[in-house]
């Protein structure tokens, strides 16, 4: 059984229809599925698959409870760094899923620094990532680091500013020459 992570933005509330098609063909599939507990493209997720009535998913949190666990799944604590606020709390279980997964699926506002980095976690390790790149209406598989940059590239510089004040040392140091 292959494994996903599905994530994206926070401020998506309406996943794309191919989107919807993806997760109907992963839950066809069988495939195991990791996602997080945010709202928003999170959440939309989890009430897709809870829809299916589908059991093959773990929900990886920060907090002490899941914010969102709408199939009442198994949960997965990945408790933050100590003195972790903000972005961070929620970055570690971040990590967590993309070292875990075969694959990605992300659904992306154009603009969210956590789900583009999660996209990087997963190029770095060899995990084919099918972005849904909402504003530009493009969707694009990306392989590795090089792919990722491209697609960071497009975003623009608000967005690589934002990006890059969130990488650690490691995200860094998978990047491109």
């Amino acid at each position: 059984m292959a494994m996903i992570f599905i994530g994206g933005s926070r401020d998506i509330f309406e996943l794309p229809e191919p989107a919807v098609a993806r997760i109907g063909a992963i839950v066809a599939a069988e495939h195991g599925v990791l996602i997080g507990d945010a709202p928003g493209a999170d959440a939309e997720a989890q009430s897709l698959l809870a829809g299916y009535g589908y059991e093959h998913v773990g929900v990886f949190h920060g907090g002490k409870e899941p914010r969102n666990n709408l199939g009442d799944w198994a949960a997965y604590r990945v408790p933050p760094p100590d003195g972790a606020q903000g972005f961070a709390v929620h970055a570690a279980k971040d990590r967590e899923m993309a070292r875990r997964a075969d694959f990605g699926l992300m659904i992306w506002d154009g603009a969210s620094p956590g789900t583009c980095l999660n996209v990087l976690r997963l190029a770095v390790i060899g995990s084919p990532c099918v972005v849904y790149d909402m504003p530009r209406r493009t969707v694009a598989t990306i392989h590795n680091a090089a792919d990722w940059s491209a697609m960071l590239h497009s975003a623009g510089p608000d967005v690589r500013n934002a990006v890059e004040a969130r990488m650690t040392p490691d995200d860094r140091l998978a990047l491109p020459a």
